[in-house]
């Protein structure tokens, strides 16, 4: 059993008051190690390891070597890809084909942001005044607090780390206490590569560390992604300390399927949409919404393709669902569920095969709810596991208005071969992202987050910069004669 050590300052330590957590295998119940439980003392010495680096020129470092170092990191993870994958499957359950493929996305995403190191333009302003130039400049906003979720740890963190670093700022990042393992080695990665010392500083721990992160005083921004709940909680502690924060929160999907859809593909994305990684992802296509004349069919056929999906070893080819990833959200999906079944609702979740499976191993079947009313809990919380809501509607109109008719507002899918429909209906849905005839597809260059309660601001694409530099405008009165006029320079002050 492995002892990890947290990364502050370019070295590797324990906690300092030596508390511990256990590192969980969720599919053998295996403890895999222990992580340190890090406390307020830890943070304070991983901020002032950033700003020190910050100040001392990591700010001022050239973009272009900042871009360097980006693409020496993203050749690192590439190198190690199977490596961190196999790290992150073993301590949160996804399939292994997913993790590995999420740390091939996370190198691009580096990649993609090393491009923007070195063209952080501002702009020259033309003034209705002679003789004054105006210009501004695009700065780092200093240290960067990140905290991440246990369900994509490698993903989720590069689409912060990335954009962060390119921008010039130094971090602080905290992973999920049940999924920090991967990210512990993308820290040996960082120095491995020859990022400065305190450039990019990680600790690990339970909500004691992440309070004392994200309430401190001594970061200049705060980006989260996690449940709504402590998001809205980040957010108020965050407004009261005049800090900004960028919030990847939950959701609750829709995914629209019209009657003129290939219904083949409609049930692809569909399965995609609510099982791939186990229902455990934000973006989850959780609420399937189907028209009438297809609804019958759609519905049959998804019930019986789900009671197929094979569960097992997250790591075997064969397996399409693993284990979710911690006991605590295995409970709360089991909950979901029979409340589920005392609502009203269908559940077309035929008995499986007894399969092969660990006694510890934390397994949710597939499960689908038809007849389900837009107003119940099933349709209204996000469950964050293997949960399908199927919700009848009559036509375009109303497919808008359930799909809208949520306080969360990630993502949706619409699945029709009327192109007019697919922009008509994209234009009017209230969410951060629309697929039109796929779901879950991801780039770099496309931003991402949501609106309502799913959060605010943007990660990945040229938009995630902006959440990690600000704005300074230059004025400088390039006349030859100057006049002193309490009038003249008070103008327009505010």
């Amino acid at each position: 059993m492995r002892e990890h050590l947290v990364h502050i300052d370019g070295e590797r330590r324990p906690s300092a008051s030596g508390r511990t957590l256990e590192a969980t295998d969720p599919y053998t119940g295996e403890v895999l190690g222990t992580i340190p439980d890090c406390d307020a003392a830890d943070v304070a010495d991983a901020i002032a390891a950033a700003r020190a680096a910050f100040d001392g020129g990591w700010r001022t470092t050239p973009g272009i070597e900042r871009a360097r170092l980006l693409h020496v990191l993203a050749d690192a993870i590439d190198a190690h890809a199977e490596e961190i994958g196999a790290i992150e499957t073993r301590d949160n359950g996804k399939l292994l084909t997913e993790t590995v493929g999420q740390a091939r996305f996370a190198a691009r995403n580096y990649r993609f942001f090393a491009g923007y190191a070195d063209k952080l333009y501002g702009r020259t302003i033309p003034l209705d005044r002679p003789g004054m130039l105006d210009y501004t400049l695009r700065e780092p906003v200093g240290v960067a607090a990140l905290i991440t979720a246990w369900n994509s740890p490698m993903q989720l963190l590069a689409n912060k780390l990335a954009p962060a670093l390119a921008a010039g700022c130094t971090v602080v990042v905290k992973p999920s206490e049940h999924a920090s393992l991967s990210t512990l080695r993308l820290a040996e990665l960082v120095d491995e590569v020859g990022f400065p010392p305190g450039v990019v500083n990680v600790v690990t721990g339970a909500a004691e560390c992440g309070r004392a992160l994200s309430g401190s005083t001594a970061v200049d921004t705060v980006s989260f992604t996690g449940s709504v709940g402590t998001g809205a909680a980040i957010a108020q502690t965050c407004a009261a300390n005049h800090v900004p924060v960028t919030l990847e929160l939950g959701g609750k999907s829709p995914n629209i399927v019209f009657e003129d859809a290939d219904v083949d593909r409609a049930l692809a994305g569909a399965l995609a949409g609510i099982f791939s990684a186990g229902g455990q992802t934000c973006i989850a296509g959780s609420r399937i919404l189907v028209q009438d004349s297809v609804h019958d069919e759609l519905v049959e056929r998804l019930a019986r393709r789900a009671s197929r999906i094979r569960l097992g070893d997250p790591r075997d080819p064969g397996t399409q669902m693993g284990p979710v990833a911690n006991e605590p959200q295995r409970d709360r999906i089991l909950g979901a569920i029979e409340a589920g079944r005392s609502s009203g609702a269908r559940d077309l979740s035929a008995e499986q095969p007894a399969a092969d499976l660990p006694d510890k191993g934390l397994f949710v079947r597939p499960t689908v709810f038809a007849d389900v009313d837009n107003s119940s809990p099933l349709a209204r919380e996000e469950i964050f596991g293997p949960v399908a809501s199927v919700i009848r509607f009559r036509d375009e109109a109303e497919a808008i208005a359930l799909a809208n008719d949520s306080e969360f507002g990630l993502a949706s899918g619409i699945w029709t071969t009327d192109l007019s429909r697919a922009h008509r209906v994209a234009a009017r849905l209230v969410a951060g992202t629309v697929w039109v005839n796929t779901y879950r597809a991801s780039a770099a260059q496309a931003p991402f987050g949501g609106v309502r309660r799913s959060g605010h601001g943007r990660e990945r694409g040229e938009e995630a910069l902006d959440e990690y530099l600000r704005v300074k405008n230059v004025m400088v009165d390039l006349s030859a004669d100057y006049h002193d006029s309490f009038e003249e320079t008070g103008a327009g002050d505010e």
